[in-house]
């Protein structure tokens, strides 16, 4: 068989005209049922498959995509999206792809929406955001679905069936690999504490997941016995974040872990000599602070969940479907990276 057959072609062998073959093809206009099925059996038997790139140019289309994400000023964890963002663009852009990066407060749920209210009133085909703030994040989700906006989250889920694609990894079980590496280094017994560092946890459902999974590991594993307390640190008022962490280590008994389910280890770290010179520190992401404390072994491992990779694939994922009709991946899971002082310089390449 030939490699590539034009219209002309598959309506010879199919028996019917140009037009009707057009007509099946792009799925426009009516077509009998006895000429929609000749021509399928033809398209099936040559294996058929159209042109994205002529169909997108075809189309002369422009496609609006906006990102909902925090500020990396306030939280430099977010800079690879910003790295993510501009390789999308540069890949795309001659195909009419226009991203537009709306940012927010990582602490202010006003910030959030005043950012996703804007956004929505743009009327871009597509919004991708982080669900920092997960009931905001449903709201926005049942906004855009009413708008017939396209909606992808990344980092971080919701549970809803509006989501159109969502990427991110399992943060139940990256709690529980938290708690398995713990195991490893402690032993059968100990105590650990699990820092929620800087974030709103009662509508943060990323931290609530780490910390459940984290929490089930211990509770299915009987012959292990550890004390596991819970700690949620807020900077207090009139004095700095440092005095914070400060006043926190003060007030605990030493301790033999801590679990941090931010990208916020390093605010531990930096004062473990000081207060608990013997703890194991756990936590995510590869923030330069962390890595210095990795590189000085004050953090055993950092879990890494690769937020220019989820931003990039999101973006692509989106992109795909606008063009070439590629169907939207529901759910994508990213592996569980385990990081330590050995194999990290691998990972900021």
């Amino acid at each position: 068989m030939k490699e590539n057959y034009t219209i002309k072609d598959i309506a010879e062998m199919a028996g019917v005209s140009k037009g009707t073959v057009d007509r099946v093809i792009h799925k426009r206009g009516k077509v009998s049922p006895a000429a929609l099925e000749q021509v399928n059996k033809v398209l099936d038997k040559i294996e058929y498959k159209p042109n994205p790139i002529a169909k997108s140019l075809k189309n002369n289309k422009n496609y609006n995509i906006s990102i909902l994400l925090p500020d990396a000023e306030a939280d430099p964890y977010w800079e690879p999206c910003y790295e993510a963002i501009s390789q999308v663009e540069n890949e795309f852009s001659h195909f009419g792809i226009k991203i537009h990066k709306s940012l927010f407060k990582p602490s202010s749920t006003k910030s959030f929406k005043k950012a996703a209210d804007a956004l929505i009133d743009s009327k871009p085909d597509a919004i991708l955001m982080v669900p920092l703030f997960y009931i905001e994040a449903e709201n926005v989700a049942k906004r855009c679905v009413e708008a017939d906006i396209k909606i992808a989250t990344f980092n971080n889920y919701i549970k809803d069936h509006k989501i159109n694609f969502e990427i991110g990894q399992d943060l139940f079980q990256s709690g529980r690999v938290a708690a398995k590496l713990f195991n490893m280094l402690l032993g059968k017994s100990g105590s650990i504490a699990i820092l929620h560092i800087d974030e709103a946890f009662q509508n943060a459902s990323h931290m609530q997941e780490k910390e459940r999974g984290f929490k089930d590991f211990f509770n299915l594993n009987k012959k292990l016995d550890f004390k596991i307390d819970v700690h949620n640190l807020k900077k207090e008022s009139k004095i700095t974040f440092d005095q914070t962490i400060e006043n926190f280590l003060k007030s605990i008994d030493p301790i033999d872990g801590i679990f941090v389910t931010t990208s916020k280890a390093y605010l531990i770290a930096n004062h473990i000599a000081t207060y608990t010179p013997d703890s194991v520190i756990i936590g995510y992401d590869l923030v330069s602070e962390n890595i210095k404390y990795l590189e000085e072994n004050k953090i055993a491992f950092l879990i890494h969940q690769d937020p220019k990779k989820q931003v990039y694939l999101s973006l692509t994922n989106l992109i795909e479907f606008f063009l070439f009709d590629k169907p939207l991946q529901e759910s994508v899971l990213l592996p569980i990276d385990i990081i330590n002082t050995e194999n990290f310089p691998q990972y900021l390449n």
